[in-house]
């Protein structure tokens, strides 16, 4: 356990000036503010709006995006940085010399890009929610204080959350296997295209694709909003554990386990 936390503290140090580092930080802050001003130049035009539909756009806006695209390519991204240092400098056989277990290298490195993405999905809602509070007291018309939207917008941002460790575990593999960006870069953008057209086009196996999780855990909330919708609108309920998170969490978890062994046999140039 010493070993780990030593490598892990290790991670923050080396990334915590890289972009990687940073991407998971200012994403929340730039596309929340962008949303914000949106809001703030139409606010005569949302002011009939109610405060549960006020948060639905404010927040759907976000999600929506998210899902299909954003964040399996933030997460190719995040896997990659997280390994180049040691590519660029050609550290991995003296990382896996030191007086500390394989295991323990190997899944400082995974569960730091973990944290990364774990990060950035609080501070979206963080953030969402600051920004939709702060709109509702700088124009007052917007009734964003007529609902509390915290609850339920945290449960969306795990099953989100949840939603992507297949993916990660698949694209962190491929940042150690593979030395320059392109390929793993290649690899995931391709997917994450296949996945949001598979999901798109409801295909009925989509759900066996990892990248295709994101996207399916948004359209089946929305779904869920969808059939809520009536009277006031006040009970919507998060399904978190449907069958493409499952997916989602094994895929993670034989990836993460495969990926070791192969540290263990493959000596990683």
């Amino acid at each position: 356990m010493k070993g780990f936390i030593l490598s892990f503290r290790s991670e923050f140090y080396k990334t915590r000036k890289t972009m990687g580092f940073w991407s998971s930080v200012l994403l929340p802050l730039l596309l929340c503010l962008l949303l914000f001003i949106g809001f703030f130049n139409n606010s005569e035009k949302l002011a009939h709006s109610p405060g549960m539909i006020l948060w639905l756009q404010f927040a759907g806006a976000i999600l929506a995006i998210m899902g299909s695209l954003i964040l399996p390519m933030l997460i190719v991204f995040i896997a990659y940085s997280v390994n180049s240092i040691e590519h660029k400098a050609d550290t991995w056989k003296t990382l896996f010399s030191l007086p500390i277990s394989k295991f323990s290298v190997y899944a400082a490195k995974y569960f730091y890009a973990f944290f990364l993405v774990l990060v950035c999905l609080l501070l979206f809602v963080l953030f969402t929610l600051g920004f939709g509070n702060l709109l509702g007291v700088v124009k007052p018309e917007l009734k964003f204080s007529e609902y509390n939207v915290a609850s339920l917008l945290t449960q969306v941002y795990i099953k989100l959350f949840l939603s992507a460790l297949g993916i990660l575990s698949i694209q962190f593999l491929l940042s150690l296997l593979f030395r320059d960006f392109l390929k793993p870069m290649g690899i995931g953008f391709i997917a994450t295209i296949t996945g949001v057209l598979l999901a798109g086009n409801n295909w009925k196996y989509a759900y066996l694709f990892p990248y295709s999780h994101p996207m399916l855990a948004i359209s089946t909330m929305e779904n869920g909003v969808k059939n809520s919708h009536g009277g006031a609108m006040q009970q919507i309920t998060i399904d978190l554990f449907t069958r493409e998170i499952w997916v989602s969490l094994a895929f993670a978890l034989v990836i993460f386990i495969v990926g070791y062994f192969i540290v263990l046999k493959k000596s990683v140039k």
